[in-house]
């Protein structure tokens, strides 16, 4: 059977390879960019979901106005048995930048010397190969739930630990300073075939999401990478995000909206001075009236005080500290009508209980001059 799987491949690679070659090297349609993309951001690379699948990285496309954007990396299944996909890159040429689409074929092709990640450390791809019609994954390198996918094997020398920079552009001020080799030119003059539908299809839709753009996630992707091709705009939320990146759904304005009944305590504010300024001016009321009672009372003892012998005369040193007490007293009933208009005569009979306190002074004067005539 594996033999019968095997002469399958073959016959499909061949049919494939009689197709005519497409040559997919720049989209920008003759539009000179004179702005380099942004670097490539940091992200987790999804499990890969079957047998099979293909790693295709992430990168910035151009979006026309609305400047560079981000279409997530994905997972997908080969277009035929023993082709690998080769990214596309930027790359400064006549004055400006130009995208080189990346394409499949039997060999891993030049990439600009950009360093994606997960086998493309910028020369050639150490992310796994093909054995008969079964791709075997570098673990070491990719992704890979051994428990689900068994054709896995393991090779650290893949690994790039010199080139850890994030630039995605070749040539150029700040760009990759990296030419092909023999071995990439010669891949470069076999059969390629361009982007499947489904590739095409993402990049589509992952211009309609606006969070997707560097002008919004300022080159951290909230959309970094999806386990499979995504199918509509709404498969985005379920993609991996870039480090750092914010989530796309959250509202910050939200917050601020349960904040505003904050506003429905203020009135409960403004009835509290109220229920202060009732009991302060209940009690002023009181102690007027009750003062001058308290005051008058007091006026005929004095007179009956002042026949006996004069020994009440410190009581005369009393008498002039009671004096003001009754003005005090006259003063205070005189300030409390002013607010209402209609009472305005309360004030005469203020005035009259001021006479009968001038008569009671006069009265022990006379009664001190008696006693002299008698004693003589």
């Amino acid at each position: 059977m594996q033999v019968i799987r095997s002469i399958r491949n073959l016959t499909l690679i061949a049919l494939l390879t009689a197709l005519p070659c497409a040559s997919f090297s720049q989209i920008s349609l003759g539009v000179a960019i004179t702005m380099a993309p942004p670097e490539l951001p940091v992200y987790e690379q999804p499990l890969c979901p079957q047998p099979n699948y293909m790693w295709t990285p992430g990168y910035w496309a151009w979006g026309g106005p609305g400047g560079y954007y981000w279409v997530p990396g994905t997972w997908m299944m080969a277009p035929a048995v023993g082709l690998l996909w080769t990214p596309g890159y930027w790359g400064w040429n006549n004055g400006g930048y130009a995208f080189n689409t990346g394409y499949w074929g039997p060999q891993v092709g030049f990439y600009g010397g950009v360093n994606y990640g997960y086998g493309y450390g910028g020369q050639g791809f150490g992310g796994g190969r093909w054995n008969g019609g079964n791709f075997n994954y570098n673990t070491a390198v990719m992704r890979v739930n051994t428990t689900v996918i068994r054709n896995t094997y393991i090779d650290r020398t893949v690994i790039n630990n010199v080139n850890v920079n994030r630039v995605s552009y070749n040539g150029g001020q700040g760009g990759i300073n990296v030419r092909p080799n023999q071995a990439q030119i010669e891949a470069e003059h076999q059969k390629r075939f361009g982007p499947a539908n489904t590739q095409v299809k993402q990049q589509h839709l992952a211009i309609q999401d606006k969070a997707n753009f560097a002008s919004v996630n300022h080159g951290t992707p909230a959309h970094a990478a999806l386990a499979k091709p995504a199918a509509s705009v709404a498969d985005f939320n379920h993609a991996v995000p870039a480090h750092g990146a914010k989530p796309v759904n959250a509202n910050e304005t939200r917050p601020a909206a349960t904040a505003r009944p904050a506003a429905v305590t203020h009135p409960a504010a403004t009835t509290r001075p109220v229920t202060e300024n009732k009991p302060a001016t209940r009690p002023e009321a009181k102690a007027a009236t009750t003062r001058p009672t308290a005051e008058s009372r007091p006026a005929p003892k004095l007179a009956t005080g002042t026949k006996p012998a004069p020994a009440p005369r410190p009581t005369a040193a009393v008498r002039p500290e009671s004096k003001p007490a009754p003005v005090e007293h006259a003063a205070k009933p005189a300030q409390q009508p002013r607010p209402e208009t209609r009472p305005a005569p309360q004030e005469r009979p203020a005035q009259t209980a001021e006479k009968p306190a001038v008569q009671h002074e006069s009265a022990p004067k006379q009664s001190a001059e008696k006693p002299h005539p008698g004693q003589k």
